[in-house]
């Protein structure tokens, strides 16, 4: 018998029988009350809304201290998330508080996905605390609970309507979050417009089909101030940390040239119902509300797409080992037709790689083909221009060495003839000086009356020096 079959029975079966005396299990709320003291609790807001509606001042004052933090500027490319977490403690009892503010929400010109990083975030909280459910050793008792269980959507007191961007943001909200809207810087318009405002911004979201949180009304002890502050909502609230007395009391208020606005004064704004509502009346309700509902959704969303399922088809419970093989053997099955289409499309694609390289080495032959031809013609041009350059060297060597030839002929037949001449004028020199010598005998036989033909024969023999 399965054991969900036992747990029906075992209820419907079930009997009321009086006790003979004090058992002690009345003392279990006391128990979960220390246990859960002892633990401590942890609660995140979520502060949606337009740089400079006065975010981080209303925190600071609702819990009464003054949060670390820098200011925002409007020059943000997109929205981001900040998110600090901090350890407060009241009396015996602790609280991990985490603020997270949308930086540069609705400074950008196109503000068309402003919502987006906003959505992301808490879907990741919402996986990050299903990935612990998931683990086979869960410490969920010491676990960090990022889940956002708050957003205060800040809406900007402009006494008219609220603007697409909040609506959009809103919409794309209300099935992850818990939506409180407040009107923020509330002193900025008057009283009879801020009502006016109210009723705009209520008919506003219930036509465009927003879901804002509701306060509970199913207990008794909480259902008539729940009931009557849901009619408050939007609330309209100012934030400060600045205290200035007033009467003789010092008060947290606003000052002003005209007068003082007094921050928890109930005629002046609505931040004393909201701090009631919030926290001292609805925290844990809004801490449920959260896992719940909107966790829920999220993780039976997950689930499906995971392919996991209560029931089969024939509305028979379905086990978690059977969806789990159903799912491991459709994904196996999914995993061996990938695998062959992959090895398809590998082996289709070795054999168009194997078609290009082949052609690529087909067009390198051809390629080799068509040089190898071009350089034995190139090589057959220049051995023939070779041979004839051989041929002219020849010839020009003979022509050279017949040059030569001639040359050393004409050199010598040269020489003879200047030998012939200058023996020419060597006889006719001696002739000239023998001539001359004779001369001068002549006279001097004359002279010494010699015979001249005696000396004339005698010195026709030669000149008598040479």
């Amino acid at each position: 018998m399965a054991a969900t079959d036992i747990a029906r029975q075992v209820g419907e079966g079930c009997r009321t029988v009086p006790l003979a005396g004090h058992v002690g299990f009345d003392s279990l709320p006391d128990q979960l009350v220390n246990k859960s003291v002892s633990e401590g609790f942890c609660f995140n807001i979520l502060c949606v809304g337009e740089t400079g509606l006065g975010k981080s001042t209303l925190m600071d004052t609702l819990f009464n201290t003054k949060f670390e933090g820098e200011p925002a500027t409007h020059t943000q490319p997109g929205v981001q998330l900040r998110s600090n977490t901090y350890d407060l403690q009241e009396s015996n009892v602790g609280l991990k508080l985490t603020i997270v503010s949308t930086v540069g929400f609705g400074d950008q010109i196109n503000k068309e996905d402003s919502y987006k990083p906003i959505v992301e975030f808490i879907d990741a909280q919402f996986e990050a605390y299903l990935q612990e459910e998931l683990k086979i050793r869960r410490v969920l008792h010491t676990y960090h609970d990022s889940r956002i269980h708050a957003c205060l959507y800040f809406i900007a007191p402009t006494g008219h309507s609220l603007k697409s961007l909040d609506l959009v943001t809103m919409k794309k909200l209300d099935s992850k979050v818990n939506i409180i809207p407040i009107i923020a810087k509330s002193d900025a318009i008057s009283k009879s417009e801020l009502t006016k405002f109210k009723i705009k911004i209520t008919s506003e979201l219930v036509s465009n089909g927003v879901q804002i949180y509701q306060f509970p009304t199913d207990d008794e002890s909480v259902a008539e101030i729940n009931g009557t502050m849901n009619a408050h909502l939007p609330f309209a609230v100012i934030g400060s940390t600045e205290e200035l007395k007033i009467g003789n009391k010092m008060m947290k208020a606003r000052q002003y040239p005209w007068g003082t606005v007094q921050v928890e004064n109930e005629a002046h704004c609505d931040f004393v119902k909201l701090r009631e509502m919030l926290i001292r009346v609805n925290m844990e309700d809004l801490r449920e509300q959260t896992h719940s509902r909107h966790y829920e959704l999220y993780r039976r969303c997950k689930l499906e797409e995971m392919g996991f399922k209560d029931t089969d088809p024939d509305s028979k419970p379905f086990s978690l080992q059977e969806t789990y093989e159903a799912k491991r053997n459709e994904f196996l099955g999914e995993l061996q037709k990938k695998e062959e289409e992959m090895r398809q499309m590998f082996v289709q694609r070795v054999k168009e790689k194997e078609a290009e390289l082949k052609e690529a080495e087909k067009e390198l032959h051809e390629k080799f083909d068509r040089l190898k031809k071009l350089h034995q013609d190139e090589k057959k041009k220049l051995e023939d221009k070779k041979k004839s350059l051989d041929d002219e060297v020849n010839a020009f060597k003979q022509r050279k060495t017949a040059a030569e030839l001639l040359q050393s002929q004409g050199s010598q037949a040269g020489g003879s003839q200047t030998l012939k001449r200058d023996k020419e004028k060597k006889n006719s020199y001696c002739f000239t000086v023998n001539s001359a010598v004779c001369c001068m005998l002549h006279e001097t036989q004359v002279l010494f009356g010699l015979p001249v033909d005696a000396l004339f024969l005698r010195n026709r023999a030669g000149p008598p020096f040479l």
